[in-house]
């Protein structure tokens, strides 16, 4: 059930319900709703769709392709979204380069990259964690000198990048590396976007838990970047670096990601049977589902409220780190839960969606694996705890 909305609102979430039900191709939806992840094929296809409505970018001005949606119309549709369920938009072009260009980026590079980035012309990924730099970013040692004068002015960049997701899909990277090593951590750190075809750059893979690669390595050697390249002031990365992550964590919770799973999973456990007998006759286990959906509810009572008001938000920081918790929380919950109605077939493990994918339960084995790095990417659950300690306890 939804929540109660004004009447705009749910005009808005019944078009963006028709929209997506007319326009998105039946192949990408059976493949996620399966529970494998997007390729990057059936992202560019359903993004360049969106972005004919202005929704691949949603919150961006008209001018730079965007539809200037409100922050309830695009809770919507990211929620819609989810539920479909459709590949999202390329959240390194949308969710963070994208915000990052218009607050600090030049008239050319807005002009440049904008339009490429929405539509997926251009791929980027985040060139942001090194060995040893993850939760203490500011202590990244990849370096830039700067070499050159006028028209040949450009950067020499040394170093590495690791967790780097989608690096081997990308075009380009958006990467801090360091200009000064005077000063404080948080000093000397400039923002670049390179060209990931540029001489002396090499990709490795990381294959995770679920035996995918999204992970890699990047090594820069030497590697020449022109100063264009430079978003912001050079030395002044980290503020760019903060307004990005800041970006990064706006709807963390997932809501509509863990209602579409909750709901797979009643399909499947209708399906299924034991003894003869609907998984779902179980009293024990709909009474799980009914705390899941009880759970789920709340936290999409508490988004809505984080996100549309601002006193709350000024009061509360760690309202955040509440929703990134408990979205965290549930996400893996239902995995297990998914997992669990799977019984003995949850231990067919298969990589990709190619022949024999029609198996029904590789696909969750998967996701259940991935799911784990949940309270790990965009801020550890432990990090948050801290937050929370610090923001709401005192």
């Amino acid at each position: 059930m939804d929540l109660d909305t004004p009447p705009d609102q749910a005009a808005f979430r019944n078009e963006v319900r028709r929209f997506i039900r007319d326009r998105l191709p039946a192949d990408i939806r059976e493949r996620l709703r399966l529970g494998h992840p997007p390729r990057k094929q059936d992202t560019v296809t359903w993004q360049r769709i969106l972005n004919e409505k202005g929704w691949a970018a949603p919150h961006w001005p008209r001018e730079y392709g965007g539809a200037e949606l409100g922050q309830a119309e695009r809770l919507i549709l990211l929620d819609e979204l989810f539920r479909a369920p459709a590949p999202l938009p390329q959240v390194f072009n949308v969710g963070m380069l994208g915000p990052v260009l218009l607050k600090f980026g030049t008239e050319a590079q807005k002009r440049f990259f904008m339009p490429r980035l929405a539509n997926l012309d251009l791929w980027f990924c985040q060139g942001f964690s090194e060995p040893g730099s993850g939760s203490d970013l500011a202590s990244l040692r990849t370096s830039a000198r700067r070499e050159g004068e006028g028209e040949d002015e450009h950067y020499v960049v040394d170093g590495q990048k690791i967790w780097t997701t989608t690096a081997h899909l990308a075009d380009w990277v958006f990467a801090l590396v360091r200009t000064d090593g005077t000063g404080s951590k948080q000093h000397g750190i400039s923002f670049l976007l390179i060209d990931l075809r540029s001489p002396g750059i090499t990709i490795r893979p990381i294959t995770s838990i679920d035996g995918q690669h999204h992970l890699n390595e990047v090594f820069f050697d030497a590697v020449r970047v022109p100063v264009d390249n430079l978003v912001g002031e050079e030395g002044r990365g980290w503020d760019c670096a903060k307004y990005l992550l800041m970006n990064e964590r706006t709807g963390i919770a997932n809501v509509g990601l863990c209602r579409e799973r909750l709901d797979y999973a009643r399909e499947l456990a209708g399906r299924l049977t034991q003894a003869g007998r609907p998984l779902l006759d179980s009293p024990r286990l709909r009474a799980e589902m009914a705390v899941l959906d009880a759970e789920i509810r709340a936290l999409e009572v508490t988004n809505w409220r984080f996100l549309l008001s601002n006193d709350t938000a000024q009061k509360n920081p760690g309202f955040a780190s509440v929703l990134k918790l408990k979205g965290t929380e549930l996400q893996q919950e239902i995995a297990q839960l998914l997992q669990r109605i799977a019984g003995p077939a949850a231990m067919e493990r298969r990589a990709h969606d190619g022949p024999g994918a029609e198996h029904w339960a590789g696909p969750l084995a998967m996701r259940y694996f991935y799911s784990r790095a949940a309270s790990i990417y965009g801020g550890t659950s432990e990090v948050q705890k801290d937050i929370l300690s610090k923001t709401i306890l005192g």
